[in-house]
């Protein structure tokens, strides 16, 4: 059951909205004051809180106020209760990070309208897997923007072009913003002493790169190559770290969006280490060409020599007999336009 504090100090207005929400089966708790209202919410976080703007001792502003800037309270939805309709009174509430308005004399259904769509907001963005390949990060922001009162969110989101073969950033660039791959590709690498270049990463449209640097506050640690045209969006470092510290719901759901490949790179790690070639070349091929979000097929892999076996961790030479191999068998296919794996099922089944 979701838990209610209404913070009213008109008894009359007060006890109706409570016996509503009451009815509509919340747990209601009521204050009569500012002052009172936020004792109640240190002592029993609640789901929501529907607070008046004009009260003795602490006012709707006042209380919001704490509200925001408390760790215990932040992220609370908040829906402000007001007589008066002036423009002003709405704008500063929104400065201030009010998530929705009721005016009074309000009905039955504009007050559980309002509650209802403040909650399921809320559930939304740390309940709902965000489809990425689409439109899901505009979806992602303005649900963390409405949710989260990060009203500043990346107001440029606009697309950028970057040709191909073009440095996103290199080794010991400090970082300044978090980037999200809207179409192309990219890849990582990291060079070590001998001058030889390491494939850490591939990155594909829907996903972010970047980070890691971000959430260390370390310089970059490897350089990101663009493999086609690409088009970026950047996310600010600010916003970025406000995302993850001032609102804790939404800070936790973007760090599950970065964190999904961490699982991937340790087993591919633990591939390089301990299984043969073949293996390690057909787990790359069944990774690289994974089918789509849609269902559809995937398209061909379309790397060059020396960046798929720097994926995997080998000579291009070793690499180039070991597709010959796959190729005799009639486990893949390729051609001008890329690699495609024929017989996925049986690549993976096979004990190499």
């Amino acid at each position: 059951m979701k838990t209610i504090l209404l913070i009213e100090d008109n008894a009359d207005i007060r006890e109706n909205t409570a016996e509503i929400l009451e009815l509509a089966g919340y747990s209601v708790t009521t204050a009569e004051n500012g002052k009172i209202g936020v004792e109640l919410a240190l002592a029993d976080r609640p789901d929501l809180i529907i607070c008046d703007i004009m009260m003795p001792v602490l006012d709707g502003y006042g209380v919001l106020h704490i509200v925001n800037k408390n760790p215990e309270l932040n992220g609370i939805p908040f829906i402000f209760l007001t007589a008066k309709s002036e423009r002003i009174d709405f704008r500063k509430g929104m400065e201030l990070g009010a998530d929705d308005y009721l005016t009074k004399p309000f009905d039955d259904t504009e007050l559980l309208s309002a509650v209802e769509g403040r909650l399921n907001r809320f559930s939304k963005l740390w309940a709902e897997d965000y489809n990425l390949k689409q439109e899901g990060l505009t979806q992602f922001l303005d649900d963390a923007r409405s949710v989260g009162g990060l009203h500043s969110l990346s107001v440029d989101r606009k697309t950028h072009y970057v040709p191909k073969k073009q440095f996103i950033y290199t080794e010991g660039d400090e970082p300044t913003r978090l980037y999200f791959l809207k179409s192309g590709r990219i890849k990582t690498t990291r060079t070590n002493n001998d001058g030889k270049e390491l494939v850490t990463g591939l990155y594909g449209p829907g996903e972010f790169f970047g980070d890691l640097a971000l959430l260390e506050e370390t310089n970059y640690t490897d350089s990101a190559l663009t493999l086609d045209d690409s088009e970026l969006v950047y996310i600010p470092k600010e916003d970025f770290r406000q995302l993850l510290t001032s609102q804790p719901e939404v800070g936790r759901q973007f760090v599950r969006l970065l964190a999904g490949r961490v699982s991937d790179k340790e087993n591919q790690l633990l591939g390089m280490a301990y299984s043969s070639l073949r293996r390690r070349v057909a787990d790359a091929l069944l990774r690289l060409q994974e089918p789509l979000s849609s269902g559809e097929p995937a398209p061909p892999i379309q790397l060059s020599r020396d960046d798929l076996a720097a994926v995997i961790g080998t000579a291009t030479e070793s690499l180039i007999r070991t597709l010959s191999e796959f190729k005799h068998d009639n486990l893949i296919e390729i051609t001008g336009a890329g690699i495609r794996v024929l017989q996925p099922d049986k690549l993976r089944r096979a004990n190499w």
